[in-house]
Parts: C-alpha cells; sequence; structure tokens
C-alpha cells in the first residue's frame, strides 16, 4: 500500500518526479450513444479503484423519456485481481449489454457533444454549462445552458464515519429568452449509497441527439467522493427527452 503525503506547492514538482502520484480513482469517460430512436442512452466509465488496483467497468442505460435506468443496466464489473488489464473488465460489461442496445447501434446513432469539461479543467465554471446544440451557424436552435447547485444533507451509514454531512445536487435548465422560465431536471430528496460520499459536483459536458425528427439529451456530471487515496471521481448522467 502506498503512503500519501501533503506536499507544499513549491515542492510537488521536484516530487513528482522522484515517487509515485497518490490521487484517488478518476474514472475515464466514454459516451457511447443512443438508441436509434433516441429513446436509450447509454455511457461507461472505467479504470483501476485507488487503493486496490482493481480494474473495473460501468455501463448505464438510461431511458431518456424517464431518467431511469434501463434493466439490467447498471451493468457493474469488478475484476479483483490487480494484475488483470482493465480491457477485461470492460469487455465483461460490454457483452452484459448487448441484449438493451448493441454497441452497433449505439455507434451508429452517437448523437453530438455539444460541450464538455474536463475534471481536470481550471478555468471552466464546474456549475454551469450554456451551449449550443448541435454545430449549425449561424444557430437555429435556442441555446441550452444548465445549472447545478449543491444540497447538504446528514451523513449516515458509512459516510457518518467521514463527516457530518454528505453532499446532493439540483440540476436546472435555464431557459434565458424573454418570458423564458427554469426547470428542475433533477433534484435529490437523500443521496443514494451508489454515489459513495459525495463531498461535491460538476457539469462534466452535455450530449445532445437530434436526428429523424427525434431529440434527446443527457447532461454528464462528475460525482466527487471521498476516496482510499484521494478524492474519486465518478460519472452519472441526467436524461431529457421532449415529447415529440
Amino acid at each position: 500500500m502506498r503512503i500519501c503525503s501533503v506536499l507544499g506547492s513549491s515542492a510537488l514538482v521536484i516530487a513528482a518526479a522522484v515517487s509515485p502520484v497518490c490521487a484517488g480513482d478518476a474514472s475515464t469517460l466514454d459516451i457511447l450513444g443512443f438508441s436509434a430512436d433516441g429513446a436509450i442512452f447509454a455511457f461507461e466509465e472505467y479504470g483501476r479503484q485507488d487503493g486496490s488496483g482493481f480494474p473495473y467497468a460501468n455501463r448505464f442505460y438510461i431511458d431518456t423519456a424517464s431518467d431511469s435506468f434501463v434493466s439490467p443496466s447498471p451493468i457493474r464489473v469488478r475484476l479483483d485481481d490487480e494484475t488483470v488489464n482493465v480491457d477485461a473488465a470492460r469487455q465483461q460489461a460490454m457483452t452484459a449489454g448487448q441484449g438493451i442496445v448493441t454497441d452497433a447501434e449505439l455507434a451508429d446513432n452517437p448523437g453530438y457533444l455539444a460541450g464538455f469539461n474536463a475534471i481536470t479543467e481550471l478555468s471552466a465554471d464546474p456549475h454551469r454549462m450554456a451551449v449550443n446544440p448541435r454545430p449549425v451557424f449561424p444557430a437555429i436552435d435556442s441555446p441550452l445552458e444548465f445549472r447545478i447547485e449543491e444540497l447538504s444533507f446528514a451523513a449516515s451509514g458509512t459516510c457518518a464515519g467521514l463527516n457530518d454531512t454528505t453532499t446532493g445536487f439540483r440540476l436546472l435548465s435555464i431557459d434565458a429568452s424573454p418570458g423564458g422560465t427554469t426547470e428542475i431536471l433533477h433534484e435529490d430528496s437523500s443521496v443514494p449509497s451508489s454515489r459513495g460520499c459525495p463531498i461535491g459536483y460538476r457539469i462534466g459536458g452535455v450530449q445532445t441527439f437530434m436526428q429523424n425528427g427525434q431529440s434527446a439529451l443527457a447532461v454528464m456530471i462528475s460525482v466527487i467522493s471521498y476516496g482510499f487515496e484521494g478524492p474519486d471521481h465518478r460519472w452519472m448522467a441526467v436524461t431529457r427527452r421532449p415529447a415529440n
């Protein structure tokens, strides 16, 4: 097990050259795409757990109209062997998801990544994103704007041993046009245990789908939680599909 020490900024560059970097589990995001009709959105996150080094891959298939998981999603694979390649976990998760929507169909309907802020981005507003939903210039669509507000809840279970509170969120859709309204797309009433013990959230991206008269979107949310070696970063999505 690695021992992580806290370094002052002046020593960080020198220390990085002579010692391993200790960090939380920052999973890699792979947006898989939509079903042909936009009814299902899918994405994958994968990486190695901090501490154990075990490879994992999680796949999420979401009904874009109800913003709910399509069974048997979420598909979570963890291989309890740090010598195994992450691709082995990804392959198992991919195989399990083919009965929901095939990867071939998702690849044919990727949608458009209208906005993205990596977890390493320092200059962007982590709680607000405004985008043109597709690359048409001059724009023919109204802009999409989203804002996230963090909510505090009393910590319970294993999270109670880390802090008195845990963090949920409210996601807002903002219509900045004259007479436009603000819509709540998601609001936590509690924090599900599947998120671990969250300490914050970022708007990571907006994926849009517009084809054949159908439209849908997914707002990607980076979930920051307590980890073994540092803050963990995992992903979730909030989806929306207007009535067509």
